[in-house]
């Protein structure tokens, strides 16, 4: 028996996204390349952001434009990873894991749309 989305707190995706801000967060405690850091923290707080505000939107097409926004925004994360690995600033295994959330995001996030898209 599945659960009623009633609140944007019930979906998995912003569930998963809030754990991803804080991860981002802890891990770049120690980062001393403060716009790398302050771009990768605002990027991983525009995803549950923007589920969010879509949710509380007043249509159906709004809600999945900003769904797209979050969509984005956890790419840009993403992008942000790879350099972080490159640079050394993230240790390798746990880069690894923090990738792996964002593309387990964009795909929740691409479903939740198509969804959206086809169902209302």
């Amino acid at each position: 028996m599945s659960k009623s989305i009633e609140k944007f707190e019930d979906l998995i995706v912003w569930k998963d996204s809030m754990r991803l801000v804080i991860d981002i967060y802890k891990n770049l405690r120690e980062c001393k390349d403060f716009g790398l850091r302050d771009q990768m923290q605002r990027a991983s707080v525009s995803i549950p952001s923007n589920i969010s505000e879509g949710f509380d939107r007043n249509s159906n097409k709004e809600y999945i434009h900003f769904l797209f926004i979050a969509r984005g925004s956890c790419a840009e994360l993403r992008t942000q990873l790879y350099l972080t690995k490159e640079l050394k600033i993230i240790k390798n295994s746990q880069v690894e894991v923090l990738i792996d959330k964002t593309k387990k995001i964009s795909a929740m996030l691409y479903k939740l749309i198509q969804t959206r898209k086809e169902r209302f």
